[in-house]
Parts: structure tokens; C-alpha cells; sequence
């Protein structure tokens, strides 16, 4: 079969691979209808993620069932489903908890309760290094599904993959960086971050009550998409400083939850680059800091950017002083998934208005090109195997 190979930092082509088999009797092969581009790929193709060897990139996908393995249950030829990106047995300590991205079955080399730079790690994640289980992912022309009991959801015939494929990831994670928060409602909310995780959860924020929302980023272009699809507020934090325009905005105090949907992947400057050298670290916190100064004392800041190391000058002081709640991490959209499927096929909310770029597999380097180097207004990339 086709697939989208990463090699190397920066290099990444569509090669013939083996095609994906039953190994464990609850799997399922999928045939690929959809797939795209997420901004956690692209730590692995810029190389903030190590990976020392090829793997088959890419954690959000949807398709149709071509085989399925001999203890799985409510999956049969033919279904069209689509897949939470971490890979979760259903049955461990953590899966009962809701939190199937620390899963303990999923990642038996790797796995462990501290969290460390190598070693320690949490549970599978499809297409996302052998830190993560070194599972083949999804843009390809076939994949393998384990534990096909708990993580597919069998979905309906008449909507489209573009309206449905989000359900894999960004959809649940834009809506845990506003789930975590617990808004009332009434609530200031910024999201620092216009990308495809950003745009969701503005759209999630006016729909759990928010009275006002903001986004900020750098991108003139990705502003623009968050004016049109979310409604939102903008900030051009290249050309204000956002922390002060979000506390204007506030009467001074700061907005009552920020979002960070950046994650070490900020533009970085060269003093920050120097940084990174003399600290032997990865990215920046800048974003980070800036939700910390910008939400407002008492308030909470959830974190679904993804930071992969330790940083120096973490600001825990002003964390401390300003009374701040705050959560981190990956977002459980085996829990989530179900109501959030019913949002979609509702339409209370729409996913499919943030796709720029549709493209077949076999242009997937050009797609990743553009979306890293922020290209041709490049939103959202979903690759046609």
C-alpha cells in the first residue's frame, strides 16, 4: 500500500509499504477514506519529537472496516468509523478513569508513572513515534486498529468524511480546553492559537456560554478564519502585545480562562533559539507565559498545546501570587467522542468551514510543506488516500 512515511526531521514521501494484518484478535484493518495534517505531526517531521526510524505518520482518520479480528464484537465489514487518536485498551486503571491517553496496556515499553523526556511515558498514540507505541498511523491507504472494541465509533452514511473526520482529534481537544476550565458561563475566554485545535475551541467556548471570545495568534490569515467560522474577537500579537489589549478588554483584570493551543512550537526568535541552547531545550514557553499573564487572579488556563520537555524560568511564582487553576495535557476523546458526535450530526457545531486544502495522498509532503512554513493561507490539510 501507499503511505506517508516520515524519515527524518524534514523529510517525509509517500512510499509502498506492507500492507497493515491482524496481529491481535481485537483488531481491525481500516481502509482510509480521509486523513489529515495536525500540528502534532509536524513536532515529529521539525524534529521536536525524536524518532530515529521511518514510521507511518499521522493520528486523525476515518475510513471503512475492511477486516476485522476474531474477538471483536461490535465492529463488521463494511461499518464506516472513525478513530480517537490515542490507542486505548478500554479496560486498564486509567481507561475506567476517562483518561485512555495514559492507558497502561498500550505502550508496554515505553509506559511509566513519571512522565520522563524518554522513558515513563503515557499510553499509544497512532503515527507518533515509538515513545508513543510506534504505531503505523493513518495517512496511508490502510491502517491497523487495535482494541477496535473501545476506540471506533460506527458513523452515519450521510455526512461527509470533512464533517465527521475532526471527531479524531482536534474536535475533542479544542473542546477539553474548554471542558477542563468548567465555564458557568458569562466568562471571557482566549485562546491563544488560530490553528485548526484554536478554532475548535472557540467554537466550543461560545457553546458552553461564553460571553466573549478571543483569539490571538500571529498569522494574519489564521485571524481572519477565526473572525469568519468562530465569531471571535482577534488579536495580531505581532503588531499588539496581547496581554495588555485582553486586560483593556477586562477592565484590567485579564480574561477568566486562557487557552494555550500553541504549544512549544511559538515563533521563536533568535535570542529564544540561544535560549534553547544553553537550557538543552526544545521550542518555547512563550505562549505559555503570555495566558499565564493574561488570564486574570483566581482564574484557569488549560494547556492542550503539547510540550515535550522541561523549561527553565517556568513562572511558577506568578502562578503561585495570582491564585491560578491550570491543566494540562492530552484530551480523552474516547469519553468525549459520543456527545460530541451528536453535535455534529445535529449541527450544533461545524468542523468541516476550517479545511483549506484538500489533496491526495500522494501530494501529503506538499501538504506538510505548507502547512509548517504557513503557505497559501494553509488552515487545515485533509489528504485523500
Amino acid at each position: 500500500m501507499k503511505a506517508l512515511v516520515f524519515h527524518h526531521p524534514g523529510k517525509v514521501s509517500v512510499d509502498l509499504v506492507p500492507d497493515p494484518r491482524i496481529e491481535r484478535e481485537d483488531d481491525v484493518i481500516l481502509r482510509v477514506t480521509s486523513t489529515a495534517i495536525c500540528g502534532s505531526d509536524l513536532h515529529i517531521y521539525n524534529g521536536f519529537q525524536p524518532q530515529a526510524k521511518d514510521l507511518v505518520l499521522g493520528h486523525e482518520f476515518m475510513g471503512i472496516v475492511e477486516e476485522v479480528g476474531t474477538a471483536v464484537t461490535n465492529l463488521r465489514k463494511g461499518d464506516r468509523v472513525v478513530v480517537p487518536f490515542p490507542v486505548a485498551c478500554g479496560g486498564c486503571f486509567f481507561c475506567q478513569k476517562g483518561l485512555p491517553a495514559h492507558c497502561e496496556e498500550s505502550n508496554p515499553e515505553k509506559y511509566g508513572p513519571e512522565g520522563g523526556l524518554f522513558e515513563g511515558k503515557g499510553g499509544g498514540l497512532f503515527g507518533y513515534t515509538d515513545l508513543y507505541g510506534g504505531y503505523d498511523g493513518g495517512q496511508a491507504e490502510y491502517v491497523r486498529v487495535p482494541y477496535a472494541n473501545h476506540g471506533p465509533r460506527v458513523v452515519r452514511t450521510d455526512q461527509s468524511d470533512e464533517e465527521l473526520l475532526f471527531l479524531t482529534d482536534i474536535l475533542p481537544t479544542g473542546y477539553a480546553a474548554i471542558d477542563w476550565a468548567e465555564p458557568r458561563g458569562g466568562e471571557t475566554i482566549a485562546v491563544f492559537g488560530c490553528g485548526p485545535v484554536g478554532l475548535m475551541a472557540q467554537k466550543v467556548a461560545w457553546l458552553r456560554g461564553a460571553e466573549r471570545v478571543i483569539g490571538i495568534d500571529i498569522q494574519p490569515y489564521r485571524l481572519e478564519t477565526a473572525r469568519r467560522v468562530a465569531g471571535s474577537e482577534v488579536i495580531h500579537a505581532k503588531e499588539a502585545d496581547a496581554v495588555e489589549v485582553i486586560r483593556e478588554m477586562t477592565n484590567g483584570r485579564g480574561a477568566d480562562i486562557c487557552v494555550d493551543a500553541v504549544g512549544m512550537e511559538a515563533d521563536r526568535n533568535l535570542l529564544d533559539k540561544l535560549s534553547n541552547i544553553v537550557h538543552v531545550q526544545v521550542g518555547s514557553i512563550k505562549v505559555l507565559r503570555a495566558a499565564i499573564s493574561a488570564v486574570r487572579r483566581g482564574g484557569m488556563v488549560t494547556v492542550v498545546g503539547v510540550y515535550g520537555v522541561s523549561y527553565d524560568n517556568f513562572p511558577l511564582g506568578q502562578i503561585f501570587d495570582k491564585g491560578i487553576k491550570m491543566r494540562f495535557g492530552q484530551s480523552t476523546p474516547q469519553r468525549d467522542i459520543d456527545e460530541l458526535l451528536t453535535w455534529v450530526e445535529s449541527g450544533k457545531i461545524r468542523t468541516d468551514d476550517i479545511i483549506t486544502h484538500t489533496l491526495p495522498l500522494a501530494e501529503a509532503p506538499h501538504g506538510y510543506e505548507i502547512f509548517d512554513k504557513k503557505e497559501d493561507d494553509c488552515v487545515k490539510v485533509v489528504l485523500k488516500p
